[in-house]
């Protein structure tokens, strides 16, 4: 479980293609304080810590998980958003996120305003029951608020912290991102479906 608080950044150091799978090397400056087998989020998406080597650690994201993200389109030099899982008896500054991306999204429009960045991006709109105005949304792993909410768009604004500590100052205009939406609409939503049916 995450928080959606990024904690740095990492670089994406070498590629490897295991079958189905991708092998990821990454940079980062925690890499000698994680251990393997733990679980850590890159750009919303949880993979599991599997080797480390000095500066960098191996992750390996599986079929489904390429399939469902924008990892696949990863290349090397890349910077992703890190953060480890939150400990228990933390204080939750985001909220609760769970690592598993359910969609990409793209960035439609990004504009600088007065001491802040706006973003603009647009989803697969079978989602669309998942998200309300001033929701909870997390972005390339990043907590925000969601408004000005349709059928398959949001918006989100970035406070200079979140744009210079996070890659959210790297997407452009059709860049692809990574979508978790709240878990709780996601109770909610089946909670529905089954008194239904």
């Amino acid at each position: 479980m995450f928080t959606g608080i990024i904690e740095c950044e990492g670089t994406v150091n070498e590629i490897v293609p295991e079958g189905s799978n991708i092998d990821f090397w990454i940079e980062s400056d925690i890499a000698h304080e994680l251990k393997v087998d733990q679980s850590v989020a890159h750009n919303g998406v949880c993979l599991t810590v599997v080797q480390i080597s000095g500066k960098c650690y191996r992750v390996t994201a599986v079929a489904e998980t390429l399939a469902k993200t924008n990892l696949g389109q990863w290349q090397e030099e890349e910077v992703v958003n890190i953060e480890r899982a939150m400990k228990v008896g933390d204080r939750l500054d985001g909220h609760f996120v769970q690592g598993h991306v359910d969609c990409t999204g793209v960035c439609s429009e990004k504009q600088k305003l007065e001491g802040s960045w706006l973003f603009k991006f647009s989803f697969p709109e079978e989602f669309a029951a998942l998200i309300i105005e001033k929701g909870s949304i997390c972005i390339n792993g990043v907590s925000l608020t969601a408004f000005n909410v349709g059928k398959n768009e949001l918006t989100v604004t970035i406070i200079p912290y979140t744009y210079n500590h996070t890659n959210f100052s790297y997407i452009e205009k059709d860049s692809i991102v990574n979508i978790e939406f709240d878990v709780l609409g996601k109770y909610l939503l089946r909670k529905a479906e089954l008194a239904n049916s």
